[in-house]
């Protein structure tokens, strides 16, 4: 992972200038295989077993067995644009479980862990969800799940935004989605959700929390899998007001 962030933040700098969908799309393309090229070769000599998810955009659940599902520039707009909110995520999928997880943020160092059943870690160090009691004093986020997204979707969307600026203390919109899971597993932020989305964005970040403490489940509180139409992640004390306010 580390080996991978390195070339991506030699490519990392100025913005990337594009004037149509398709030089954008190939300058993402060209991060991507940039990053893979490290990835691929690597987590195959893991475990030579498992398959490779080759669309990172897909969603649904998984064939039996063991799958990487990697997100070699997770943010990667981001990154063509001069932000800094990109990352290189590898997460090991068991019959549609996420079993183990990585996230490397290459601009800080920082590498996130998780293995089911054993906790979640920065760098070493214990990860915990945060303690908070109570919707309305927290601080909770959302993503966008992609671009040219269903119509349907990007309403209920903006609903539940509107419905959090009014229950919640603060609301944080951006992508990725893995960036905000990891500040829900590190305590930071009381909650995620988000509606529609692809495995690799929201598997790595569902390990995390999970083995932090914190409860995973669908926007109407019942369990989530990679067929779930939504997402939430939150802090046990308020996960059920947060299940309210996104149900309404």
């Amino acid at each position: 992972m580390r080996a991978a962030g390195s070339v991506l933040r030699e490519r990392f700098g100025d913005v990337v200038r594009h004037q149509t969908r398709g030089e954008l799309m190939r300058a993402l393309v060209a991060n991507d295989d940039a990053a893979l090229g490290v990835l691929r070769p690597r987590l195959a000599s893991l475990r030579p077993d498992a398959r490779w998810v080759e669309e990172e955009l897909e969603g649904g659940a998984l064939p039996p067995g063991e799958w990487w599902a990697v997100d070699p520039a997770e943010g990667n707009v981001n990154h063509l644009h001069g932000l800094p909110d990109w990352a290189v995520t590898a997460t090991l999928v068991r019959d549609n479980r996420p079993v183990l997880t990585a996230v490397h943020l290459p601009l800080t160092g920082q590498t996130y862990t998780a293995l089911a059943g054993a906790g979640a870690y920065l760098d070493g160090v214990p990860l915990r969800v945060s303690e908070a009691t109570s919707l309305g004093l927290s601080v909770v986020a959302t993503s966008q799940a992609r671009p040219d997204e269903d119509e349907t979707v990007v309403r209920r969307v903006g609903a539940s935004i509107t419905a959090m600026l009014f229950d919640a203390l603060v609301v944080r919109t951006s992508v990725p989605a893995t960036l905000h899971l990891l500040n829900v597993a590190a305590g930071r932020i009381d909650a995620f959700w988000q509606f529609a989305g692809a495995r690799a964005d929201l598997l790595p970040g569902a390990l995390l929390v999970a083995e932090a403490g914190g409860r995973i489940s669908d926007a109407e509180g019942r369990p989530w899998t990679p067929e779930s139409g939504s997402f939430l992640a939150a802090a046990p004390g308020m996960h059920a007001e947060a299940v309210a306010t996104l149900s309404r």
